[in-house]
């Protein structure tokens, strides 16, 4: 009768344990501040401030920075030197690319968010299964909008307003100050991709559309295809086009490939456009160009300066 009486009041210690326990930890679930986000795929509850962050663009990783952030796994695969410092950080998970991420890695994460981008859209229900996820907006007609929301975003979820109104505004600040020393030169431009010997065109609203829709410098070939993958193009078309600025993305070394050698784009037909012969064939930032673009305040802050620095 002892022994049974002993057993009795272990077993109901352990109950009421377990059942303070489960309390406990509904009602952590429950104080935890949550907060509706409006975004590219839709509109989410997500929790304010949250802890574990698994970040799936560079874009926003960039954003990140301005701030003091838990970033637990990231897309390791061709990551822009200027944010080496997260890919070089061992307690942070490499989940994959920026096309192709493990979904049981960013599981094991158990993260509190999920920022999704672009190239990972089809993935969404999936992320969504594993924790709050947003998506990063990119939106070639109004880059600067898509960017000021994506940072108002990220300023109500870690309530850090402050930081991103101030970066958005400096950007603005320079924004303005360059397109009006641009506005007073009639020069023309063409922005080419090029990827393994060949090239594609991009103009007003393409994903390279900022240096005519936001800095305001003038195409020298209207009309082009605002396709992602542009307009196809070959030295021939450029040296017909004969811009007085070339503006070149080389994809291949921003995805870690064998970067391009000046020598062969600088063949004979180049060499007889005006961008050559005024020394105005700039090799941009390919990381920034291409692997954030336009949804990342530092790459944005890149891409203005470089633009500038042919006037």
């Amino acid at each position: 009768m002892k022994i049974y009486s002993t057993t009795l009041i272990i077993c109901s210690l352990l109950a009421l344990f377990s059942c303070n326990n489960a309390t406990k930890k509904k009602d952590t679930v429950t104080n935890i501040e949550t907060i509706s986000i409006i975004h590219g795929l839709g509109t989410d509850e997500v929790p304010q401030d949250p802890d574990r962050l698994v970040v799936l663009n560079f874009a926003t990783l960039e954003n990140l920075e301005l701030i003091n952030t838990n970033i637990v796994g990231i897309p390791k695969q061709a990551v822009p030197q200027y944010l080496s410092r997260f890919s070089e950080d061992d307690d942070i998970i490499n989940v994959g690319s920026l096309v192709e991420v493990n979904l049981e890695t960013i599981n094991e994460l158990q993260p509190d968010l999920i920022i999704s981008g672009t190239r990972l859209s089809d993935s969404y229900p999936a992320f969504s299964k594993i924790a709050p996820t947003i998506y990063n907006n990119f939106d070639t007609k109004d880059p600067l909008g898509a960017l000021k929301k994506d940072l108002d975003a990220l300023g109500a979820i870690f309530k850090t307003e402050d930081v991103f109104d101030k970066a958005f505004a400096d950007l603005e600040t320079k924004i303005k100050f360059v397109k009006t020393k641009i506005a007073n030169s009639n020069e023309t431009a063409l922005v080419v991709l090029h990827n393994k010997g060949r090239f594609s065109a991009y103009g007003s609203g393409s994903r390279f559309g900022l240096v005519h829709d936001i800095l305001g410098v003038k195409e020298a070939a209207p009309g082009l295809d605002t396709h992602l993958h542009g307009t196809r193009a070959s030295s021939e078309f450029i040296q017909k086009i004969n811009p007085d600025i070339l503006f070149i993305v080389d994809r291949s070394a921003a995805i870690g490939d064998q970067p391009l050698n000046t020598s062969d784009i600088e063949n004979e037909l180049i060499q007889h456009t005006k961008a050559f012969k005024n020394k105005k064939i700039i090799y941009l930032n390919s990381e920034a160009w291409y692997l954030s673009g336009t949804g990342g305040i530092t790459s944005m802050n890149i891409m203005v300066d470089e633009v500038a620095s042919a006037f």
